[in-house]
């Protein structure tokens, strides 16, 4: 009675903090195994999300852990630099965003284009389909991103010849079937998430069919967990380490942030304090690093599974990281019998879910040019690289706001006798130029003009100099000078 009195949710906490660790546990280990680390370390970082980040204020219902949005960036970074460099690489995340967040630099993460992070998303998500594809046939994934979509149709044609990569491609697009079917089954059998019953029945499969597999390699959580050496850091002096660390900062933060807005449209309690969450996340992600774990993110799917779930504090995010904690110190041995086409099939399926379609399809009928940013960030990702296509995606976003912001209007008015008026009003900047020098050179050379600046509410000097400049190449010509009316 007097826990009930202390903890008055506690009970609905500890129900949703049971679906939630059934959620988080095939995504932790299923987005270790495609990053190329130990699937041990997935748990690690799901703890570390659960009870580290957990306790910590910000948002009180969304949960952290590996997520698939950065799965392909990892996967990159160990392969480049190796996995003693990854513990640096989200050590340093983590600082920098605990000073971001101590700075107040959070809430600036809600300017950054929507569309600029749809594409991110849609980019990472195109990418991880393909590469899990090969997962799911047990092929090896070429490098880049255009090269795992070109060989997609000979992988699948090599696995379609070989009885042990169709038995594979056959699990994996099973358990993307459980996953899409799932929602239609009654509530009772939907209380057992969809991720787990998936990666369950294809183990069950697996087991009972002897099938020809390859399963998650077990190495113990203390073996698993190598802290960065002293030469790992040294790798800090590398541009390419730099660049990623900005990277890693930029996507986690965004994706955190933005997920933590979508998860307050879900409950009617506290907001999210965007700042303190920042610190949170990057305190979450220091500490990975110090483990040498994969990087976190708030992750919107267990976060909306803890939201309905019924969860009312952060009580239950905790008791799932610590369920984690207890399942990688108990009962280690069962992650041997996951079959990787399972978590590989479950991967493909979240990746799918990072692609907006109905959203691209909105934004070309009401708004072209956001669905513009949209695609070519997410072209961009597939085809350059993650960190180049976000910056591609944000100069485009920057580029069209700047040639909105410049809107300007020329009246001409013209009597037929006296001199010509031309009105000039709204915003004059550079990008405008053109038109408006095109306008006023059209304008009749034999007559007086007169040009009214005063609408203007914005004159660069771009402009300025342009707009002088044709006033007295006008006036050589013309019968009078030209009468400027300045704002």
């Amino acid at each position: 009675m007097a826990m009930t009195a202390k903890f008055p949710h506690l009970r609905q906490d500890f129900a949703a903090s049971l679906v939630v660790f059934l959620v988080a546990l095939p995504l932790c280990v299923g987005v270790a195994v495609a990053s190329g680390v130990p699937a041990e370390l997935g748990l690690v970082t799901g703890i570390v999300g659960g009870i580290v980040t957990g306790l910590m204020r910000g948002s009180s219902l969304q949960v952290s852990g590996p997520a698939a949005g950065l799965t392909v960036l990892v996967f990159e970074a160990v392969q480049e630099f190796g996995l003693p460099v990854l513990g640096v690489i989200v050590l340093a995340t983590g600082v920098l965003q605990i000073l971001m967040g101590t700075l107040r630099l959070g809430r600036w993460f809600r300017a950054i284009s929507v569309s600029v992070v749809e594409g991110m998303l849609a980019g990472i998500g195109l990418v991880l389909i393909a590469g899990q594809l090969y997962a799911m046939t047990d092929a090896k994934a070429p490098a880049s991103g255009l090269g795992k979509i070109a060989g997609l149709p000979g992988a699948l044609a090599d696995a379609a010849r070989n009885a042990e990569a169709l038995a594979s491609l056959g699990l994996g697009v099973a358990t993307i079937a459980v996953l899409v079917l799932w929602k239609r089954m009654p509530a009772k059998v939907r209380t057992v998430p969809g991720p787990l019953a998936a990666v369950g029945l294809a183990t069950l499969a697996g087991l009972a069919f002897s099938l020809p597999v390859a399963t998650v390699e077990v190495r113990g959580l203390l073996d698993s967990v190598q802290p960065p050496s002293f030469t790992a850091f040294g790798e800090l002096a590398n541009i390419g380490v730099l660049a990623t660390i900005v990277a890693f900062t930029l996507i986690a933060s965004a994706e955190s942030l933005f997920s933590a807005a979508a998860v307050d449209r879900l409950h009617d309690g506290p907001r999210t304090a965007y700042d303190k969450e920042l610190v949170a996340q990057g305190a979450g992600n220091a500490l990975c690093g110090v483990l040498g774990a994969l990087p976190m993110t708030a992750v919107i799917v267990r976060s909306a599974a803890n939201v309905q779930a019924g969860a009312r504090t952060k009580a239950s995010r905790v008791m799932h990281g610590v369920w984690l904690l207890l399942f990688a110190a108990l009962l280690p041995g069962a992650l041997a019998h996951i079959p990787i086409p399972a978590l590989a099939g479950i991967l493909v399926y979240s990746g799918a879910k990072l692609i907006p379609v109905r959203e691209i399809v909105s934004l070309w009928r009401e708004h072209r040019g956001e669905a513009l940013i949209l695609v070519v960030t997410a072209v961009s990702i597939v085809a350059v690289s993650m960190f180049e296509g976000v910056l591609i995606g944000l100069a485009l976003a920057v580029a069209k706001t700047a040639w909105e912001a410049s809107h300007l209007k020329l009246e001409v008015v013209d009597k037929g006798a006296g001199p010509v008026q031309a009105y000039l009003s709204g915003n004059a900047t550079f990008l405008r130029l053109p038109k408006i020098l095109d306008s006023l050179e059209s304008l009749p050379q034999d007559r007086p003009v007169e040009l009214d600046l005063s609408g203007l509410h914005h004159l660069d000097h771009a402009c300025r100099t342009a707009l002088e400049n044709w006033a007295e190449r006008h006036s050589a010509v013309g019968t009078e000078p030209v009468r400027v009316t300045t704002p």
